[in-house]
């Protein structure tokens, strides 16, 4: 079949950290402990990965706690700037990252709505437009004049991921949306899922949940240690996936952890 045209395109990213060897946080620590080290140890996050991603594909991107992972997402919606390598996008992109980023904790539902949307390339009149449409589905027309910081953590994703279903974007970043909110919620999630990639449109999704990975991806990519280690179908990451989670584990209970059997499908 002819390759679509690509909506993503990572080429030999790199990204580090610089971690402080000793931090102080508070006056006393600085007056107790005058002599202060500044040296910093590095840590590499990610390393010389690249990939692409075609225009309407589901994409899953899979791998243990701290593998890299969220930083990679991170670097494709520039909430992080690489260090070396490119990332090249096409059309608007929706990034649904992280609980409460983008969001006032001072601010109502109305105020918040209006500057997220825009944040992701609606009109503020568009955004205002849409505010009883996204009310709706995060199911907090009870709470308009609530301000952010009374909102439990399923308020608040419910209301940010409400508003970036509604941003008309060619392009979803996406990060553990399943992980916080309850199974009716969930449940849209899976239905929205549906929606948008009958719509063509492009979705990137950071889980750790295998069903979803082999339900809703076309492809997906394992990551490691901030390397990318396969890259291919879902089924075979999924796999992938579970037989690093239970070596690695094992290994950290010793060697006479029994491994089960892995290869069998995963459902």
């Amino acid at each position: 079949m002819p390759k679509r045209p690509l909506a993503i395109a990572v080429d030999a990213v790199n990204k580090d950290f610089r971690l402080a060897t000793e931090q102080r946080h508070t006056l006393k620590e600085r007056v107790v402990n005058p002599r202060f080290d500044r040296s910093a140890k590095v840590f590499h996050a990610l390393d010389n990965v690249s990939f692409e991603v075609e225009r309407g594909e589901f994409f899953g991107i899979v791998g243990r706690n701290g593998s890299g992972k969220s930083t990679l997402l991170k670097c494709m919606a520039g909430i992080y700037k690489v260090d070396r390598g490119t990332i090249a996008t096409a059309g608007r992109v929706a990034p649904f990252i992280e609980l409460g980023v983008g969001f006032n904790m001072d601010l109502t539902a109305y105020e918040n709505v209006t500057i997220n949307g825009v944040m992701m390339g609606l009109s503020r009149k568009e955004a205002q437009r849409r505010f009883d449409e996204i009310m709706a589905f995060a199911e907090l027309e009870d709470f308009l004049e609530l301000k952010r910081q009374n909102y439990s953590s399923g308020m608040q994703v419910r209301l940010a991921f409400s508003v970036m279903v509604q941003s008309d974007a060619d392009v979803f970043l996406i990060d553990e949306v399943l992980a916080v909110g309850d199974a009716a919620f969930q449940q849209k999630c899976l239905d929205v899922f549906y929606r948008l990639r009958d719509a063509g449109k492009t979705i990137v999704l950071v889980t750790h949940d295998m069903a979803t990975v082999q339900n809703f991806c076309d492809r997906a990519m394992v990551v490691h240690d901030g390397a990318l280690t396969f890259l291919g179908a879902p089924e075979t990451a999924a796999l992938e996936y579970y037989r690093l989670n239970f070596a690695i584990e094992g290994t950290e209970r010793g060697p006479d952890r029994e491994v089960p059997d892995l290869n069998v499908p995963v459902v």
